[in-house]
């Protein structure tokens, strides 16, 4: 079962918002061929799944990194049903049917990882993986620091 938090999720976007003048990490991309996000076959599945459960066809994936977590920086993903993109800070990725949002922010934290649907004995969950950007992470999967 996925677990939407909509009102705190806004939230915490407002507040990364009002914070983006007071501080600022700047990722610095050596690798300019590899695509910025890349959508695994398994997560695309499991959004087209999860839209046609939802009767939506703009259903999207929003991944997004906040300041937290163990490692300094924590993923938050959360489906949204009937999303609307902001053009000016949001970008769309589309891959094997699935579309994954990002803010742009967020993007510079991310720019080269993969979005997998990871199925496990305890959860199922969508999950960033291979984050060129990330040194270390925690074990939950959810927090990692950012290279120097």
């Amino acid at each position: 079962m996925l677990n939407i938090r909509r009102p705190a999720f806004f939230a915490q976007r407002l507040l990364r918002q009002q914070s983006r003048w007071t501080s600022s990490v700047q990722v610095t991309r050596h690798d300019t061929s590899a695509p910025d996000v890349v959508i695994t076959p398994t997560a695309a599945r499991k959004l087209i799944e999860a839209a046609e459960r939802q009767k939506s066809d703009q259903l999207m994936l929003r991944v997004a990194v906040e300041g937290g977590g163990c490692s300094g920086f924590k993923y938050v993903l959360e489906l949204e049903k009937d999303a609307t993109p902001d053009a000016e800070e949001d970008v769309v990725f589309e891959q094997h049917g699935g579309r994954v949002v990002v803010d742009k922010e967020s993007l510079e934290l991310i720019r080269g990882s993969t979005v997998d649907f990871e199925q496990e004995l305890i959860r199922s969950a969508f999950v960033v993986v291979n984050n060129p950007n990330a040194v270390s992470g925690c074990g939950c999967g959810t927090s990692f620091d950012l290279k120097d």
